[in-house]
């Protein structure tokens, strides 16, 4: 058997062997050093870049090597316009503790300039503005030359030309031309486009089992238009959105053009029929979570679909089931049938709650997205003891809503405003009149890439000649992770005698925050939230600031924040808030 002595002294030998490897390694690394002389950090980049790394040479090697380093670092400045670099070198001898080193000590000289720069769109494409216009500013006239500029220039022509249907398109002539002594470049690019093919009838192959009706109704393009590639995009990205398909193949090449019409033949590959998803979380207002979504991806070939969803927690519990027809054109329009029951028992308020409705979705051109709706409510509450009741309501609605955002999980700018309408009246099978609206603004913008800004407000308010007839389901309150932190979920709200939060008629929320990214999936964050449920709009808000920190996952940023609500009068304290989900 082993002694814990002769263990403890491998083990050492082993550390030791690793800690030499280590040091050795990270200075064969440094085997090769570019000085430049000047300001010219660039120009050092790309040399090193060129060198590339050069480890385990001795002196010897290294002074064999150093005619192909020259010849690297001149082609690297070459690359960025200087084409008569002087380039010096020496040899560092290595000892016991440090490796040996090349020198290049590199003097620039005077850069090539741009005295010329042609370029010359002929065909079809000279009068297409969207194909001429806003190209690359660089290399122009008077520029140190840049060969990564010019090739840049060449590329957006070549691949302008492939998006927008020039598939005849080539250079009658590209010409870079340099004169090294005279230190002058000149650029002439001539492009020939040839006529630009158009996109022509879309076909699908057999065996997708959907009625074509429904399929034509995803094509947003008409037979005979220019072709442009993002046509062919946004219509791949449309079908496998429906949730119809596991595949989409989208055959539209110009090899199989006739008469410079591409014909567009679509492939498709249904999905499996029926999916389940469950998932855990968790947030400080709910506590636990558990919940179950089952989804029927197609019922039959007209695309109409139906589904269920339950979440679980300690003080929420609903189960909502709902059933699809899509309508023309089915990316954004729909009806929507759907029943539900809800029981919560939240700050001494129960309630149960029996949905019916059915929603008419449809995107406006401006791209409001329009839901028009109608529900029945039947809801029991018990607030506290002291209002017990049953509502039963007949509410018809409509309600706008846009989302512009650059990401749909973690967007650097952007916006959301929705606004929502509902009401009933006593003459129409409801038990109580109101209006009831409710309206939403968020806004998110970056600066420097690091430097987040979020608003939020929210104004509701509830018009009705019984406030105490109204459920609690359509009362406001506020206060937790998502409306004004350091506060309660739901504990801000007008009070009963007995000090139990009972719902307000208005609702008055604004949130400012500010994040910084101080890493790649991680961000800081300051905050303060203004707001409450009021019965009158000069009742006094309450006030929340706080810090927390988000990372960005894969299905969106977590937060986690601590807050201090700073009106002890309203139950402000410090509370920590968690919850996740994206900030539009």
């Amino acid at each position: 058997m082993l002694s814990l002595d002769h263990i403890l002294k491998s083990d050492r030998i082993r550390l030791l062997g690793l800690l030499l490897f280590l040091w050795s390694s990270s200075g064969l690394a440094e085997q090769v050093e570019v000085r430049v002389k000047g300001d010219y950090p660039g120009l050092q980049e790309n040399a090193k870049a060129f060198i590339g790394e050069v480890e385990g040479r001795n002196a010897s090697n290294l002074r064999r090597y150093a005619t192909t380093a020259v010849s690297q670092a001149s082609k690297a400045l070459r690359a960025l316009g200087y084409y008569s670099p002087i380039v010096d070198w020496q040899v560092e001898e290595g000892d016991a503790e440090n490796t040996a080193r090349l020198i290049l000590i590199i003097t620039p000289g005077d850069p090539v300039r741009i005295k010329s720069r042609t370029v010359e769109i002929r065909g079809a494409a000279a009068s297409d503005s969207r194909f001429t216009d806003n190209l690359p500013v660089h290399p122009a006239e008077g520029d140190v030359l840049n060969h990564g500029d010019y090739s840049s220039l060449r590329n957006t022509l070549q691949t302008r030309a492939r998006r927008r249907g020039y598939f005849d398109g080539r250079f009658v002539t590209r010409t870079l031309e340099v004169d090294p002594e005279a230190r002058e470049a000149n650029i002439t690019l001539v492009f020939e486009s040839g006529d630009r093919y158009r996109l022509g009838a879309v076909t699908f192959k057999e065996g997708h089992w959907f009625e074509t009706r429904l399929l034509q109704e995803f094509v947003t393009f008409e037979p005979g238009i220019p072709y442009h590639a993002d046509e062919i995009a946004r219509l791949n990205s449309d079908l496998l959105g429906s949730g119809y398909f596991s595949g989409v193949d989208i055959d539209a090449v110009p090899s199989s053009a006739e008469g410079g019409v591409i014909p567009v033949r679509i492939g498709l590959t249904r999905r499996e029929r029926r999916s389940i998803a469950t998932g855990l979380g968790f947030s400080t207002d709910v506590g636990p979570r558990f919940r179950g979504t089952w989804r029927e991806h197609w019922i039959n070939p007209m695309g109409h679909t139906r589904g269920a969803e339950t979440e679980l927690s300690g003080p929420r519990q609903n189960l909502s089931t709902w059933y699809e027809l899509p309508l023309d054109p089915p990316m954004t329009d729909l009806i929507r049938l759907t029943a539900g029951y809800q029981r919560e028992d939240i700050e001494n308020v129960e309630s149960e709650l029996l949905t019916f409705g059915q929603q008419w979705q449809h995107q406006l051109d401006s791209e409001w997205l329009q839901v028009l709706s109608v529900r029945w409510e039947g809801e029991r509450f018990n607030i506290g003891d002291d209002e017990k009741g049953t509502s039963s309501l007949l509410l018809p609605g409509i309600g706008y809503s846009k989302l512009h955002a650059d990401s749909p999980l973690d967007p650097s700018r952007g916006y959301r405003l929705q606004i929502n309408v509902t009401g009933s009246h006593r003459a129409a099978l409801s038990s109580v009149d109101i209006l009831h609206v409710n309206a939403i603004a968020k806004g998110l913008f970056t600066l420097g890439g690091k430097h987040r800004f979020l608003s939020r407000v929210q104004l509701g308010g509830v018009g009705t000649n019984r406030f105490e007839d109204v459920p609690p389901s359509l009362r406001f309150f506020a206060g937790g992770d998502q409306s004004v932190r350091g506060y309660g979920y739901q504990t801000l709200s007008p009070e009963n005698e007995n000090g139990v939060p009972v719902g307000g008629r208005y609702t008055l929320v604004g949130s400012a925050e500010y994040q910084y990214q101080f890493a790649e999936k991680w961000r800081t964050a300051l905050f303060v939230d203004h707001g409450n449920a009021v019965n009158d709009l000069l009742d006094p808000l309450a006030t929340g600031a706080g810090v927390g920190i988000r990372w960005i996952s894969p299905l969106g940023p977590l937060r986690l924040d601590v807050a201090k609500g700073l009106n002890p009068e309203f139950g402000g304290e410090w509370r920590v808030h968690f919850s996740m989900g994206p900030e539009l």
